[in-house]
């Protein structure tokens, strides 16, 4: 990507998401205090049409939805497919400004300049491979393969083991041991949890952790947790780095597979790489390409049973 467009969406990512998170909290924005202005002139209002309206003008400037639109695309992930309207207030603004430097700019004849041509030309290289990738990869990327695609990530995924468990935390071994005695004795266990254990969020539930994974928790203390039968109790205190642990099962179970939702943005990504992967590979196939040197001299050949470094794929979306 050119500087240009980092920086212009830098610039919008760091406005929109300060000014976002507070749209989107209030989902409407605040009301700003009616600045003074000069006495109106009179100008005709342009036909708009009803899908794609001026929504500002900046010095005669029209700025249609359609330019924030596009701009929205240009914002986090996270805003990319929220409503245009919880993102609208703030989007305008950045679109505001960003005019503002553009017109300063061609008011000063930066468009003359020839390294601003030269900067042109590349910007220009880099939106049409973007267009074009992004395009193949909506033509290519559809609901029926991503579906495809999950029902064939499932049949890999091996079923995990979920435990429902209780802990007491203290600092000390002694304490440990004589909370197992006393449990062993039979005082209830979330009555002995409210009153001792220092991890005071699930104490007050009487120790109860809910379901996790082996994985969920430090190490020390899922494979005692997961080497422990229905309704059985440590025999021993577990030492983890928060300190010592007296743990009982409640129930084991299989984890239920995640949702297509809960995998559908690593799978469209997934997809997205394979068809910009397949795409270079197919046009590298049917293309001539010849590499010279740093100093434009011939190449020499390369070394027998040695690949070429294997460039970064462009155009492939992050994470």
């Amino acid at each position: 990507m050119s500087l240009r467009l980092r920086l212009l969406r830098a610039a919008l990512a760091c406005f929109a998401t300060a000014g976002m998170a507070g749209v989107a909290a209030a989902q409407q924005p605040a009301t700003k205090a009616p600045a003074a202005k000069p006495a109106p002139q009179p100008t005709a209002k342009p036909a708009e049409s009803p899908k794609d309206p001026v929504v500002a003008t900046v010095n005669g400037q029209q700025i249609h939805l359609s330019e924030l639109q596009v701009a929205q695309q240009s914002l986090p992930q996270q805003y990319r497919n929220v409503p245009l309207a919880t993102v609208f207030p703030a989007l305008l603004d950045r679109m505001v400004d960003s005019k503002l430097v553009e017109q300063d700019g061609r008011k000063n004849k930066v468009t003359d300049d020839p390294a601003f041509k030269k900067r042109m030309a590349f910007v220009e290289d880099q939106v049409v491979q973007d267009f074009w990738l992004q395009k193949q990869i909506a033509e290519k990327v559809t609901p029926e393969k991503m579906k495809q695609a999950y029902d064939e990530k499932l049949k890999n995924l091996p079923a995990e083991e979920e435990v429902h468990a209780r802990h007491i935390l203290v600092a000390t071994e002694p304490e440990a041991k004589a909370i197992i005695a006393d449990l062993k004795k039979g005082t209830p266990f979330d009555k002995l949890a409210k009153e001792k254990s220092t991890d005071k969020a699930s104490g007050a539930e009487g120790g109860d952790l809910g379901w996790f994974k082996k994985t969920d928790m430090v190490k020390e203390f899922a494979d005692a947790a997961f080497a422990l039968k229905k309704g059985a109790l440590t025999d021993t205190p577990i030492k983890t780095q928060f300190g010592y642990h007296v743990i009982q099962v409640e129930d084991r179970r299989k984890a239920a597979p995640p949702s297509f939702d809960e995998l559908s943005d690593q799978i469209r990504q997934d997809l997205a790489r394979q068809t910009v992967t397949a795409m270079l590979n197919q046009l590298r196939a049917e293309a001539k390409i010849e590499k010279f040197n740093i100093d434009g001299s011939a190449a020499s050949p390369a070394a027998p049973g040695v690949a070429p470094a294997k460039p970064e794929t462009p155009g492939t979306p992050a994470k």
